[in-house]
């Protein structure tokens, strides 16, 4: 029901969350536009300065200095899965993580588009390049994603937050608006978006198979890699 408006104040956390984490969001332009996005839902539940949304498709030293300054910081970290990729789990276990005040750059958009503004950032290969390991589905079921394991920017915040800060909980607030979101937009007559991998491996892709050989081989591989995103 277009018009139908929904608040989802109370299930924001009453007071911001305490978190010694500082987030970059890095935004695709294109994301401004979409009606259903998750970073807004993010920075309402943290402190102002914890959520910083830099929009842009190419950054430099020159028009961002801070942007820059914070990836050669040697404490940020960048949420990218890949080959060079460290668990970020393993890497919080193994170091006094607690002990330090990290910062970490997650990329907003659609996985081509992230993929496109990782790969043409040089600024971007300077942090520790990290991925997440948890075993946790999307609840963003109201937005198709490529795989199973892809999760939406909140999702990934969600999970880097409770791993960095130590503390289960704030996955779980964090969540809870997204959760909300979901649930009324499928009371009002939203379809669940089955993620790309679901519809392929049980034969309910309906759109026509790619041409592009790159784009079948990349097919292909959702349907039989479980533990990569395609980025």
């Amino acid at each position: 029901q277009s018009g139908t408006k929904v608040c989802l104040c109370p299930f924001l956390p009453q007071q911001p969350l305490e978190v010694s984490t500082c987030l970059y969001v890095v935004q695709h332009p294109a994301e401004e536009s979409r009606v259903l996005r998750t970073v807004p839902l993010l920075a309402a539940c943290l402190p102002q300065g914890k959520c910083n949304v830099i929009v842009g498709r190419r950054f430099n030293e020159e028009k961002h200095p801070e942007l820059a300054a914070v990836c050669r910081d040697d404490r940020t970290l960048i949420l990218y899965p890949g080959p060079k990729s460290q668990n970020l789990e393993e890497l919080a276990q193994r170091l006094e993580i607690s002990a330090v005040k990290h910062n970490v750059i997650i990329i907003d958009g659609t996985w081509s588009q992230a993929k496109n503004m990782f790969l043409k950032n040089s600024m971007f290969h300077l942090p520790k390049q990290v991925q997440l390991n948890r075993n946790l589905s999307s609840q963003y079921v109201i937005r198709t994603q490529p795989s199973n394991i892809c999760l939406s920017t909140l999702e990934c915040a969600a999970v880097a937050l409770s791993v960095l800060e130590k503390n289960d909980e704030i996955q779980e607030i964090l969540l809870r608006p997204l959760k909300a979101l979901c649930s009324f937009q499928l009371q009002h007559g939203a379809q669940v978006h089955h993620s790309k991998e679901h519809l392929l491996r049980n034969g309910m892709y309906d759109k026509p198979m790619p041409k592009n050989k790159r784009k079948i081989k990349r097919m292909e591989k959702l349907m039989t890699d479980h533990n990569v995103c395609p980025r």
